[in-house]
């Protein structure tokens, strides 16, 4: 598609930047889905250590591997594929890393939160799980 008439950004410019578009959601859902994995693999194991104990452990040591998994994954992915220079990589991924790390401590209390909410509206003991019949 052609930038509009009224764009600053001409048609060859649009297109350069909107034709990377493709490659850079294909390495975001490859890392998303290689994190998601390592993430709850690693909830688990840590929630049989704690005995459904320590949620905050579970959550962010879960999340802390996870994300460098997805940070390092898509901004490598990316640099294969030629969108990202090379030249970038270590600090994207420093970066990217500790901005996920930041926002996972700081949805901690909000996790909290609302697990209480809904041990209390089911009805749940500490390490307990609803069981669903699939």
């Amino acid at each position: 598609a052609p930038a509009i008439p009224e764009s600053p950004i001409g048609d060859e410019t649009f297109r350069k930047v909107f034709a990377l578009s493709p490659i850079a959601v294909l390495a975001s859902m490859i890392a998303y889905l290689c994190a998601q994995y390592v993430d709850i693999a690693i909830y688990h194991f840590w929630k049989r250590v704690t005995k459904g104990k320590y949620l905050w452990i579970r959550n962010n040591f879960s999340t802390f591997l996870s994300q460098f998994i997805d940070t390092f994954t898509v901004v490598g992915l990316l640099c294969v594929f030629g969108v990202l220079p090379w030249t970038l990589f270590t600090g994207l991924v420093i970066s990217g890393f500790l901005f996920k790390v930041f926002i996972a401590l700081i949805d901690t209390p909000f996790l909290y939160f609302f697990v209480y909410i809904l041990r209390k509206r089911f009805g749940l003991k500490m390490g307990e799980e609803i069981a669903l019949d699939i």
